[in-house]
């Protein structure tokens, strides 16, 4: 199992190894708007653990962020730990 922390709410929770994370975050308190990568409301820092993530996609690359910014509604986890921070 891997793990989400939400720096913003003090709030952590297990997901499956190679799974997305936008339920168990939304869980967590991270906020969302459209859910498909073209807003940008779930844009967030992941602290440490981006290696734990899959690539950034398309929709993520488009939207201009920084390496360390995802859209947590497009992330996947490999495993381990990740601690993230809403913008």
């Amino acid at each position: 199992m891997a793990k989400i922390i939400v720096l913003d709410t003090g709030r952590e929770g297990d997901v499956f190894n190679e799974s997305f994370i936008k339920d168990k975050a939304k869980e967590l308190g991270i906020l969302f708007g459209c859910e498909q990568g073209r807003c940008g409301t779930c844009r967030s820092t992941v602290i440490e653990g981006m290696e734990n993530l899959h690539e950034k996609n398309d929709r993520e690359i488009n939207m201009g962020l920084e390496e360390n910014e995802r859209l947590i509604c497009q992330c996947r986890i490999k495993l381990g730990v990740i601690k993230i921070r809403q913008f």
